[in-house]
């Protein structure tokens, strides 16, 4: 399914409509080397999902530890069970540095001249798909980091007691594997309440700033037309009974929230604003028509993560929407 399938539709000049083939779409010749590089990060993203996702944290090990500080026993307890914790969060860090250099190689390939934006979606769908891989894995990950206080606890006992220590002049076999310079890079990566999401629209914004002779709106508009090709999918069921796998709703959706906040992050007025290239109000709407529990956390993610939706230029409309 080479070609995206131009849809007839309202507004086509100011949001095209597209149909990309999510499930299926394979590289082609000239996107291979991109892909391949990309393709080794995100062959890994599901099993730091998995990781993730089952996490538990050492919260009884460390509350016994606190409660009998004169127990050596207990606090060699709460070592063990935290420190194999916290070199699995050194991981997902490390992780999320892969993952922006992989979005960096995308981003320059989908914005690269002499095509435009909608011309590299139609010619690179393999590298679109894995762009929507992506954001898909950054949502995910960042919705289940958001409901396991654990993960801070954990990091938080571990550097008190790396300090405590080190004020004893203890050295400790863990500071090997997590110094106090990584330390300190993984405790602002984890304050952050969708880590993964402020890594990318960090690395998004980086780019433009790197690339003077790059137009901004190269990369606006290949994030505003992967916003209306999701959109477009979502709420036009001749597309969405092309879905073979039940989870493409899901991944679509996430994928179209990824977008809008890198896009919010990177251009000048963000998303929310009237002349901005994304129909907030028809997203917000298709989120709103799927079942609540399936998508609370992407509203959140609109809620909490954007920059610019308590501007003045944000429709009451719109934010009514989002209350």
């Amino acid at each position: 399914m080479g070609n995206l399938i131009k849809v007839l539709g309202k507004d086509l000049e100011n949001c095209p409509h597209f149909f990309l083939d999510f499930e299926n779409a394979q590289p082609t010749e000239a996107e291979t080397a991109v892909w391949n590089q990309v393709n080794a990060v995100l062959e890994e993203a599901h099993g730091i999902l998995a990781e993730l996702q089952s996490y538990n944290g050492a919260g009884q090990e460390i509350r016994e530890a606190i409660q009998n500080p004169c127990d050596l026993q207990l606090q060699e307890k709460a070592w063990n069970a935290v420190c194999p914790l916290v070199a699995k969060l050194k991981r997902f860090y490390e992780f999320s540095l892969r993952l922006e250099n992989a979005l960096r190689s995308l981003l320059e390939a989908l914005t690269s001249p002499p095509y435009a934006p909608m011309q590299h979606l139609e010619r690179e769908q393999a590298l679109a798909k894995q762009f929507a891989e992506i954001l898909h894995f950054t949502l995910s990950f960042d919705e289940l980091k958001m409901t396991n206080p654990a993960i801070q606890n954990d990091f938080s006992y571990y550097r008190r007691t790396i300090s405590r220590n080190r004020l004893n002049n203890l050295q400790l076999d863990a500071e090997n594997e997590v110094n106090n310079e990584m330390a300190n890079r993984m405790s602002l990566f984890y304050a952050e309440a969708t880590p993964m999401l402020k890594t990318l629209s960090n690395a998004t914004t980086k780019f433009v700033s790197e690339n003077k002779t790059l137009p901004i709106e190269d990369t606006t508009d290949c994030l505003s037309t992967m916003a209306c090709v999701c959109r477009v999918m979502l709420e036009t069921p001749e597309y969405r009974c092309r879905f073979s796998n039940t989870d493409t709703m899901l991944f679509c959706m996430r994928v179209m929230v990824g977008v809008i906040i890198l896009y919010d992050h990177v251009h000048p007025v963000g998303a929310f604003a009237k002349t901005s290239k994304i129909d907030m109000k028809g997203c917000i709407k298709v989120l709103k028509e799927q079942p609540s529990n399936s998508v609370e956390g992407l509203l959140n993610a609109l809620r909490y993560t954007t920059r610019h939706l308590n501007d003045d230029s944000t429709s009451k409309q719109i934010r009514a929407m989002l209350q």
